[in-house]
This record gives C-alpha cells, structure tokens and sequence, in this order.
C-alpha cells in the first residue's frame, strides 16, 4: 500500500529492513533507504567546515575570532577543510539473487551524498564487515542481506559505528529521514578501497585465530561437517581448521540463491542434509551458518539437531568454567531457563531483553557482558566486537566439544543432571503483522488460567506473550519483526510437555489466521 505521494512506506524490523524482491525490494525503494542512511550519516557526522574549524578552535582558546579570521591561521583553517576526507561507510553483501547489484546500488547513493564508500568486491559473512567497520573507524557500514529469511527476500542491514547492529535510535532516525531528499548517485569502483579492506579481512581472521585455541581444535582426531546453507558462509570455517588431524568436510558451500529449496536459517527443519551426512561420515559433531553467517546451527554426534537451548548454555559453561571468563549474561525473550540457572550458579549478573541482536549490542557497549545470545543462534561474546559471529561461534562450540571430551549429546545430559532438564521447540505460522500482533495482545489482556492442563502461574510481556508455569516451564507468542510470521516457542521440562503447549499455541494461532 502506498501514501499519499504514492510511496511505499518502509519500516525497520528487527534488524534492518527486509522485503519481498521486485515488490517492494526495488532499486528505487533501495534508493530511498540508502538515502535516508546518507543523510542521517551527514547529520551525525557532518564535515569540517572553515567555520566549524574556527570555532572548535575559538572554543578551546587557541586562536581569537580575529586571528582565526585572517592570516596564517586563516590558511591552516582553509587548507584543512579543504583536506578533510568524507566519512567512511562499509559495504558488503551476501549470495541472495542480485544482492551484488544492490551493494552497488546503495554504494552508488551513499557516494553521491559526498560519503566516501568501501565496497567489498565478493560476498562475505556479515561479522567481516561489522569487523570492517570497527577497525577503521567508520561512520557506519551497510550489509545486503536478508539472513534467515526465504530465499525470495533481500534486505538492507545498517552497522552501527561499533562494529555491531544498529541500534533502536540510529534506525529511527533513519526512517525519520525518509524521503528528505531525492536519491543522489555517483559511481563507486570497488578497486578504490580493495586495500583497506583486504587489510580488514586480514585482520578478522587474525582475531579469530587469537580468540579460540585454533592448534589445539586442528589437532583433534575427530571429524567435523560445516553447512554453510550455500550463504555466505561459503568456506569460511573450515578455512580455520585445515592442516592438522581435524577432518573438516563443507556441504552447501556453493551460492545458490534459492538456498535448496530451504529457508537458510539452521533450525531442525532446515537442516536435513547436514544431519544426514552427520550420520553417513559418523561425524562426532555438524556446524551450520545461516545466509550472511552472523549466526550458528548445530547437530551432534547422533544427527540430532541441538537447539540454541542446548548449544548456547554449553558455550557458556565452557567460557565460564573451562577458560574461567567472568561478566554479564544477556538472554532475549526465548531464550533459555539453563543460561538463567548457569548464570547464577557462577555469580555472574542476569540480563533479559527483547528479542533482536540490537538489545544485546547495546549492553556490551555499557557493561562487562560475557555472553549475549539469541534463541536463533545469534550470539556475541566478550573480546569480540558487539556482535552475532557465526564463524566465531562454530569454533568456539567446537572447541567446547573437544575440549570436554565427550561427545555433544552426553555434555548436554551432563548439564541437565547438574541444572535440570528443559526442552525447547518452536513454529511458525504464516501471519498478517496486524492480526499476529492482535492475538498476542489478547493473550496478554486475557491469559487463560490453563494451558493443555497445566495451571498457568504468570504471563510476562517484553517481547509477545509469554505464559509461564509452576516448573518455569514457558509459552510464548510473539509476532515477528521482519516478516508476515507468528513464531510459537516453547522451552518445557520434557519433550512432551512442550509439545502438548506448542500444539495448544498452534490452535490459537491458526484460529484466529
């Protein structure tokens, strides 16, 4: 539907914008975004003038207003306006249909608006260019991707100057500026800033060689298969592990930009092929990244998915116990009771925040936080920039394994019998946003006092509606951010229990579709 002046409004979602390609992810509607970030960039970040230079000068009590005015000190002011170099912004891409020409669309408007523009020549994971940006001071950086989502999606990601997603205000102030200005285009060539960013590769990857014990996971006698889910994870991962004892197999590592018929988010349903060629190579553990690689999948020795229920407290448990780290632990809305109860068991504070990655960026940037993580495999660890690191992230649960000597599905019994046994589970339902976020609002107002027998004891509001029950088992309701689905998650003290509660959420939820 568009307004008055026969636009298409855009809003931001969870993490960025995202929509359906040729109906409302259109070069023109591009445009209209890459704008609206050029202009708020410009805003933030405006460049030196003679007078914004007199006057900082002025301020501090170098120079008076009259010396500054003329002379040898009016030279130096002129010269370096003229000198000062437009802001930098970083822009990448993933494998999704046309995405390249869409970076370099978006380029071309950034560049027109005066903001001098880095522009990756291939696609790559999401992480390397939030590194990107981080490590050469950039006013910000732009990823094309629309990560989990189907393959007929594209969406425009904004990297905050951190190194990490946007956050809640930089995206508002985004929208706000909408449609200011007509799009304003100027040719980039990615030959202009190859330098700095084969440096930023480069340096990505000596941090993560810093950040796991990368000798100690290539000596291991074990095998591991990565499933790249044809994104932009391609060979990443195994890239770490080669040269050693560690055999390392890569499946879907080749672009494909229907992604095999699946979406390329790693959760069970998706992950068909990785489980099978667990079992055919009699793998002891599977590691999976979604489309632009800023989040992790896993399936363990027996070809069983291993929810971010289970993968998320085991890399917690190896950084606090194992390499004996300390800070904060942040959990979004869905995710897990055992990354409370190990939290506590170990002193170390408790944060819960919506779901999307920006909540959990925005409190490493203020406080110690050890581990944030996400129920979609989202997850951002201490030493690290503010930010989701699927590549991080498959080392970092390898190293876990191989570091406790058992295999994944005997480490998670071991941390049941030590903090209690929950299961977890989601569904996803095709909804209108308006009518998902309807029926999650009269489940708030009007919670039933029972759900598939168990007696409902509280209901919890900071992102959908959550019922919870006596042994903190959970049932949640949430309508999505970025696209038209009402996601039904539930996290129970057996297999059973959290199917009889997603079942009864399945019913509300197709009831009212």
């Amino acid at each position: 539907m568009s307004d008055e002046r026969g636009l298409t409004p855009i809003r931001f979602g969870t993490d960025g914008w995202r929509a359906v390609i040729a109906d409302q992810f259109t070069f023109a509607n591009l445009e209209r975004v890459a704008q609206a970030y050029a202009d708020y960039l410009l805003q933030q970040n405006p460049r030196p003038t003679e007078e914004s230079l007199t006057r900082q000068l002025v301020e501090v009590g170098q120079v008076s207003e009259r010396e500054a005015a003329g002379g040898l000190f009016g030279n130096v002011i002129r010269e370096a306006a003229g000198q000062a170099r437009p802001s930098l912004v970083v822009v990448g891409y993933d494998r999704r249909f046309l995405s390249e020409k869409f970076a370099e669309r978006a380029s071309e408007v950034l560049a027109g608006s005066g903001l001098r523009v880095a522009l990756f020549d291939e696609a790559v994971p999401t992480p390397v260019v939030s590194w990107a940006v981080k490590l050469n001071d950039a006013v910000g950086g732009v990823v094309i991707t629309a990560s989990h989502n189907p393959g007929e999606f594209n969406g425009f990601k904004i990297k905050a100057p951190w190194g990490g997603s946007a956050s809640p205000e930089i995206t508002a102030g985004v929208e706000a500026l909408l449609d200011t200005n007509a799009p304003r285009r100027k040719g980039v060539h990615v030959a202009d800033e190859s330098a700095l960013l084969e440096e930023s590769v480069l340096s990505y990857r000596g941090q993560l060689a810093s950040y796991v014990d990368l000798e100690r996971l290539r000596a291991a006698r074990m095998k591991t298969v990565v499933d790249s889910m044809h994104g932009s994870g391609g060979r990443w991962v195994e890239s770490f592990l080669t040269g050693g004892e560690l055999s390392v197999e890569t499946i879907r590592a080749e672009r494909d930009t229907l992604f095999g018929g699946v979406n390329p988010e790693p959760i069970d349903r998706n992950l068909g092929a990785l489980k099978q060629r667990v079992r055919e190579t009699q793998a002891s553990l599977g590691l999976a990244t979604d489309g632009d690689a800023d989040r992790l999948g896993a399936v363990n020795e027996l070809g069983q998915t291993m929810t971010m229920h289970e993968a998320v407290p085991l890399v917690l448990l190896h950084l606090a116990r194992v390499r004996g780290m300390t800070g904060g632990v942040v959990r979004t809305f869905s995710q897990s009771i055992l990354t409370k109860r190990i939290a506590e068991a170990h002193n170390l504070k408790l944060y819960d925040t919506p779901i999307g990655f920006k909540y959990i960026a925005d409190l490493m940037l203020k406080d110690d936080i050890l581990i944030g993580a996400e129920e979609s495999g989202g997850i951002g660890v201490s030493g690290h920039i503010p930010e989701r690191d699927g590549i991080l992230n498959c080392l970092l649960l390898l190293e876990a394994v191989i570091a406790s000597g058992k295999p994944p599905s005997e480490m998670v019994k071991a941390m049941h019998r030590e903090f209690g046994e929950f299961y977890f589970d989601r569904r996803d339902f095709h909804c209108e946003v308006t009518r998902g976020q309807e029926l999650v609002a009269q489940l708030a107002s009007r919670p039933p006092a029972q759900v598939a027998g168990h007696e409902v004891s509280g209901v919890e509001t900071l992102d959908g509606t959550k019922l919870v029950f006596a042994d903190e088992s959970w049932l949640l309701l949430r309508q999505s951010g970025t696209e038209p689905v009402l996601r039904v998650y539930s996290e129970a003290t057996s297999v059973g229990k959290v199917d009889e509660l997603l079942t009864t959420g399945e019913s509300w939820a197709r009831a009212d579709s």
